[in-house]
């Protein structure tokens, strides 16, 4: 029997568990995948368990993305290129961090992409997924992407690692600058709670802006109602989340599995 784990803190709300469980099912593998609440002072501990082969793999989820890697033996390229683990896989003895959040974010955009010519975007956010963010933004062409955030630090920081293609905008600033740009992505936690708020200014936003929240549980955030109610196209995170997980579910079984409307419904029937 393989054992799988997501874990983070807070972890309740995941639903990797049962998009896995799904998959295992299907494909008939003698596994089983759980979630899994740590403090950082755990993560050796989960480790040393895929060592010793008792656990088989593992998603990382906020805020450990930066936090695992000093206990790992190798990154992948893409992962050393974001500085952000969500997988973990262990070869030839030797446990490895993997990033499959970029393939996840671009896999979920390339529709949009082909449909409307985009070419600058605004991030909301700097924290764990945000790097993978820009990676892929980068991938798929963004020529101009302005990162908002409440502190300074993270954003010189992602200067730093991804050098003048970024701009600031300051955080007090979001609510009332006019910044015309082609795709918006929320990428903190606000919205997780029904009465959150992302500071924006809806009012000079053009007609033809994206609305992307990273956050898929709930559905539409405030964030996107506010977008949608504006006329504006909005995507929540879930199509990200599933391709994440699939990528995650190949690198482990390698069997790529199927994103089904079976599995879509499940997920919409859980939250």
């Amino acid at each position: 029997m393989k054992n799988f784990l997501v874990i983070g803190n807070p972890i309740k709300h995941s639903l990797s568990p049962l998009v896995h469980n799904y998959w295992i099912s299907r494909d008939k593998i003698p596994a089983k995948y759980e979630k899994k609440q740590l403090d950082e002072k755990q993560l050796p501990q989960i480790i040393e368990e895929m060592r010793e082969n008792k656990i088989s793999g593992v998603n990382i989820t906020v805020p450990f993305k930066q936090k695992i890697i000093p206990w790992l033996d190798e990154l992948t390229e893409i992962a050393r290129a974001t500085n952000s683990v969500n997988t973990l896989y262990k070869k030839n003895n030797k446990i490895i961090g993997d990033n499959t959040d970029v393939f996840g974010f671009k896999s979920s955009l390339q529709k949009q992409i082909s449909k409307i010519k985009m070419k600058s975007a605004l991030l909301i956010g700097a924290g764990g997924v945000a790097p993978s963010i820009i990676f892929a933004l980068k991938e798929l062409d963004f020529e101009e992407i302005y990162v908002s955030n409440r502190t300074n630090q993270k954003f010189e920081a992602l200067k730093n690692k991804f050098g003048p293609i970024l701009k600031q905008i300051l955080w007090e600033d979001l609510e009332y600058k006019n910044i015309p740009v082609d795709l918006v992505i929320n990428s903190t936690s606000l919205g997780l709670n029904n009465q959150d708020q992302v500071p924006f200014n809806f009012e000079t936003i053009k007609k033809n802006t994206i609305f992307y929240d990273v956050i898929y549980n709930p559905d539409q955030t405030n964030f996107l109602k506010k977008a949608k109610s504006k006329g504006n196209e909005s995507i929540n995170g879930l199509m990200m989340f599933l391709y994440q997980a699939q990528l995650a579910y190949k690198i482990w079984t390698g069997i790529e599995p199927q994103i089904d409307e079976e599995l879509i419904n499940l997920i919409k029937n859980n939250k």
